[in-house]
This record gives C-alpha cells, sequence and structure tokens, in this order.
C-alpha cells in the first residue's frame, strides 16, 4: 500500500518539496529509495529538477521584484542585505553553494537576480549547483540507510521509527524558521512605535477672540 502511493504520488511530492526548499523531503526520499519504495535515480533526477525550477523562478523574481520580495519580512530583509554582500565577494561560488548553508535556500536566489547577476551565467551555474546538491544529499541519505541496516540488522521493525524520526525533525526545523520569523517580525514592530510615540504632535488651534459688538 506504501509503495503504490508512493509511486502515484511520492516523485510529485519530492519536486514540490524540493521546488520550495527541499533538504528533509530529500532525505527521506532517499532513505525510502534504499527500502526499495522508491527509484534513488528518479529521486535524484526529480530533486535536481525540482530545485533548479524553484531557484531559477526565485532568481527572475528577484530581478523584477527583489526590493518588494525582501521587505515583506524583516527576517528576510536582514538576510537579503548579508546575502548581497556574500555575491558582491564570491558571486559564483554563492551561485554554486547557498543550497548547502541552511535558511538561504530561498532568499539567496532572490538577491541573486537582484545583484544584477548575468541570467546565462546564472542559468548554467544553477544547474550544477542543483546537480551537485540532488546528488550529495540524495546518495548521503540513500547510504544512510545502509548504515542504519548495519547497525540495527533487519531494518524492516525500525523503519517507520527513521521515517517518524525524519518527518519529526523536518517539522521541528520548519517551526524553528517560523518562530524566529515571528520574533523578528515582533522586535521590528516594536522598534517602530517608539518612532511613532516621539513624533511632534501638532499644537490645537487656540480659537480666535473677535471684538466684540455691540
Amino acid at each position: 500500500m506504501l509503495q503504490q502511493f508512493l509511486q502515484d504520488f511520492g516523485y510529485f511530492a519530492l519536486f514540490l518539496g524540493t521546488f520550495f526548499e527541499g533538504e528533509t523531503i530529500l532525505v527521506l526520499a532517499g532513505f525510502l529509495a534504499f527500502r526499495e519504495y522508491m527509484d534513488i535515480k528518479l529521486v535524484v533526477l526529480v530533486a535536481f529538477c525540482g530545485s533548479y525550477a524553484g531557484d531559477q523562478l526565485w532568481y527572475f523574481m528577484g530581478r523584477r521584484h527583489g526590493r518588494k520580495i525582501l521587505a515583506r519580512k524583516p527576517r528576510w530583509q536582514a538576510m537579503g542585505d548579508r546575502a548581497l554582500e556574500h555575491i558582491r565577494r564570491h558571486p559564483d561560488i554563492w551561485v554554486l553553494s547557498f543550497r548547502f548553508v541552511y535558511g538561504l535556500r530561498t532568499v539567496m536566489p532572490v538577491a541573486i537576480g537582484l545583484s544584477g547577476y548575468p541570467p546565462r551565467r546564472y542559468l548554467l551555474l544553477n544547474g550544477i549547483g542543483a546537480a551537485v546538491w540532488a546528488l550529495a544529499l540524495g546518495l548521503a541519505a540513500y547510504h544512510f540507510g545502509a548504515i542504519l541496516e548495519g547497525m540495527l540488522g533487519s531494518i524492516k521493525k525500525y523503519e517507520l521509527w527513521v521515517l517518524g524520526g525524519l518527518l519529526l525533525l523536518g517539522v521541528l526545523l520548519w517551526l524553528r524558521r517560523r518562530f524566529r520569523t515571528i520574533r523578528a517580525e515582533r522586535r521590528a514592530a516594536a522598534d517602530e512605535q517608539p518612532g511613532k510615540a516621539e513624533q511632534p504632535v501638532a499644537p490645537e488651534k487656540q480659537p480666535e477672540h473677535g471684538h466684540d459688538h455691540r
């Protein structure tokens, strides 16, 4: 039943997951490939396509609306400014490697587009980076299953625990990121309030006293 479900929807879910973020779902897919529920070659290929397509989209959005996108969230704004500094120093290195830096997957392509990085060069180097990322992470998760099997014996009776642990890890990482974003937004709102409170208040106009007419 699980195998049929994964054959029907697993690769589509993997594409969507890697399109938007991707680390946890790729690790999970690599482990499932070890358990022969999925094909490791297709896992790597689909992860590459999802990651490549997602980052190309964010890049072109960054070229057109980069500042507006980063200004939506205080944390994105701060990370985007830091990313722009990195890109100006070593642009090609960051295009190739930003997927391996936790938390920069969405912001970095926007910053790269905003920096004016050449589209054709990004098309090529982003493809190389996506291929290396999909191969490295997918195969690492695949062989991670083999290591577990060697440590635990028959992994069949433990695989649900492993799957649950990977899913829990993904949820915890998402919650951590979400709470950090909420805290940053609250701090930004708190910083704005004193500024508003210190604005001078316009004096009220006193009523003019006319002359008494008798």
